[in-house]
């Protein structure tokens, strides 16, 4: 008797089950191609994709896609041409038509987010979803002067009445537009939970009469991000009364950010400073006991400011006794956080359920404080230490090895004691774990330095604890670290770094490295390159972050004996072409002096050779025919000009940053033909 045997395949699987499985895929470039298998599998994607980020020319009306119907999610931020008003003339030829287009396209969309460069693209918008509840609007250009208070986000209310999240961290405005906005429609903004207004253009943030009436119009946010301004030396600086009236005002938080402007610039601390600032914050600890008792339901706590608040310890035993559901915990500029007596814990190492930890600026920090952190906050798996100055290697290390069990995420930064080396040795006892470092490739001296004998200088890469094995240290592998991040200052070199022990890191992924300072203070560099060739010994690196936005020199003729940033650039970019990058952000170096971020001739001819790249974004503007430059990089889908820094250059008809000169190069992209 013959027998028959069946094959089952996954198309099998009934529609419910393989639909569930296709939306769990959050890759895009997997779920396009598993959209390719079969008609089935297509129908199955369309109908199960909930996000969607649209890219291409706004002009184009007749590519923009109409099979995403399930779309909730819709992000318009990213349309080309980058940062015209999407709505307009200039972006697209019919903007009524436009708009109506994308409301039969994307009937469903919930959450939006849009680049406002003026009210004109969320008045054509925000009436064709009023059921929106989600918005977050982008402007890095300056806001149009005349404008009368809150007109820029009037539209989101008027038409969008059901909204709960209102984002506008990214959106150029002034602090004098929100209070109006949320006042004169006071049923909406009730119904707000969430409000994100942690804007860096916010040069002074906002006064404690605009963030009680903030509050006070919502008193049922449950998540709020807000820049403040707390430098008592100001009239309308933020103190004890206002902190009290956010927890009266809004007692559903579970969520609160407060930070100074400066903090949300990331500016680095000097590691040789004493660590306590000039003026010390109008905040007390006991307003901050009353202040976490009014919040029982916190589990993310940001308090980052550039005034001391001293001896708070106290507060933070109270946190943790109120707050049972805190995980998440940031401080900047708090002093005596912890100062453990013998064995006995206080302060932030009584918040044991805590699984984030970050420090900025705690000046009275040791060795000793840090152990006790690590004894009672067992549960640690992210860790961010930064201007700490008295905390040391042996004291990191020990910490590192408290937690060995939970931490995978450490960012170590502007401490005096922890330089490069210095901090990979201390993380040792976690290298085998650890996913996602930060640390600051800086200048280290030896003990010999220290005792006052200079004639014997030591580089940074030469690192000795006094340990037998400290040879052999650089020879371990960092099995599962993922992302690494690097800060450098100007004419540091990245080659000798990488080979003073992160040569073995054989599943790194993503790497950003930070350029930061005055090429004005170096006439040239010490080497013809920054050693970019060197990221060649990790063999999955795929993406990087190359920003040297924060690096500052002349971008036209530089005077005698310097180097304008096209030289400059030359330096950190050579050698790009070896890496096998497919994805590559990249923040040119900028002129201040006239608002220039710009991609020079000797970087286009470089970034050219990136032969495997496919996304590019270049955040800084560029010449049409620098750009076609990029065109000899056969894989290359997707490239876009960002101007998004504070504040964005206003000259729209220069030509690096004429519409139709990136529209003609976007063309020639889209023309050519690609094999995958």
């Amino acid at each position: 008797m013959a027998v028959s045997f069946s094959t089952t395949t996954i198309n099998d699987l009934p529609d419910v089950i393989l639909s569930n499985i296709i939306a769990a895929v959050s890759d895009v470039r997997a779920r396009n191609a598993a959209s390719l298998v079969s008609r089935k599998w297509l129908l199955l994607d369309r109908s199960t994709r909930t996000s969607l980020t649209l890219r291409g020319n706004a002009r184009d009306l007749f590519m923009l896609p109409s099979c995403f119907r399930s779309v909730t999610h819709l992000d318009l931020s990213l349309l080309s041409p980058w940062g015209h008003p999407l709505l307009s003339s200039t972006a697209a030829s019919y903007p009524a038509l436009f708009a109506q287009l994308l409301r039969q396209s994307f009937p469903n969309v919930k959450s939006l987010i849009i680049y406002s460069r003026n009210p004109s693209a969320l008045e054509l918008l925000a009436p064709q979803w009023p059921s929106l509840s989600q918005i977050k609007l982008v402007r890095w250009h300056q806001r149009p002067p005349q404008l009368p208070p809150g007109a820029d986000i009037l539209p989101v209310f008027e038409n969008c009445r059901d909204i709960n999240s209102l984002d506008l961290s990214c959106f150029y405005c002034w602090t004098d537009d929100i209070p109006p906005a949320l006042k004169a429609h006071p049923q909406t903004a009730a119904k707000l939970t969430f409000l994100n207004l942690l804007n860096p253009s916010f040069t002074e943030g906002f006064k404690a009469q605009e963030v009680e009436e903030i509050s006070k119009a919502c008193p049922n946010l449950k998540k709020f991000l807000i820049a403040c301004m707390f430098d008592p030396r100001y009239i309308g600086f933020v103190g004890d009364e206002t902190l009290l009236a956010i927890s009266i005002n809004c007692p559903k938080l579970s969520l609160l950010h407060l930070a100074d402007p400066s903090a949300l610039l990331n500016a680095r601390a000097d590691p040789d400073t004493q660590g306590f600032t000039p003026e010390d914050a109008s905040i007390t600890v006991a307003t901050l006991i009353e202040m976490f008792s009014g919040l029982p339901l916190l589990e993310e706590l940001t308090f980052d400011i550039s005034n001391n608040i001293r001896d708070s310890g106290p507060a933070f035993e109270i946190l943790n006794s109120k707050c049972p559901k805190l995980r998440s915990l940031k401080l900047g500029n708090f002093h005596g956080i912890s100062m453990p007596i013998e064995s006995k814990l206080d302060g932030i190492a009584l918040c044991q359920r805590i699984e984030s930890l970050s420090i900025r600026n705690v000046a009275d920090l040791t060795d000793m404080g840090l152990i006790a952190i690590a004894r009672g906050c067992s549960n640690l798996v992210k860790f961010e230490v930064q201007g700490c100055k008295n905390i040391t290697v042996r004291g990191m290390r020990t910490f590192v090895s408290l937690l060995n069990r939970t931490l995978i995420d450490v960012k170590i930064s502007c401490c005096k004691n922890l330089g490069a080396v210095s901090s990979l040795k201390s993380l040792e006892p976690i290298q085998d774990r650890i996913r996602k470092l930060h640390i600051d490739c800086v200048t280290e001296s030896n003990i010999d330095d220290e005792l006052g004998n200079n004639n014997r200088k030591k580089r940074k890469f030469d690192f000795d604890l006094n340990d037998s094995k400290s040879s052999d240290s650089t020879n371990e592998t960092w099995t599962k670290l993922e992302h690494l991040s690097l800060w450098f200052s100007v004419g540091e070199l990245l080659t000798p770094f990488l080979s003073s022990g992160l040569e073995d890191c054989p599943n790194l992924n993503e790497i950003y490295i930070k350029v930061e300072g005055d090429c004005r203070h170096f006439s040239k560099p010490s080497q013809r390159e920054f050693g970019l060739q060197s990221l060649c010994m990790f063999p999955n690196l795929s993406k990087m972050q190359l920003d040297c936005g924060e690096t500052i020199g002349y971008a036209h003729t530089a005077p005698s004996g310097q180097m304008d940033l096209s030289l400059w650039e030359r330096f950190y970019l050579y050698g790009i072409g070896a890496v096998n990058l497919e994805e590559l952000d990249y923040w040119p170096p900028q002129d201040r002096d006239v608002n220039q971020r710009s991609l020079s001739l000797p970087a286009a001819g470089l970034l050219q050779e990136c032969v495997m790249l496919r996304k590019l974004f270049i955040h800084g503007t560029a010449h049409e025919h620098f750009l076609m430059f990029l065109l000899r990089i056969q894989s290359l889908r997707d490239v876009q000009l960002r101007e998004d820094y504070y504040p964005a250059p206003e000259n729209d008809m220069s030509t690096e940053m004429r519409a139709d000169s990136c529209s003609r190069f976007e063309d020639a992209l889209n023309r050519r033909r690609i094999e995958d």
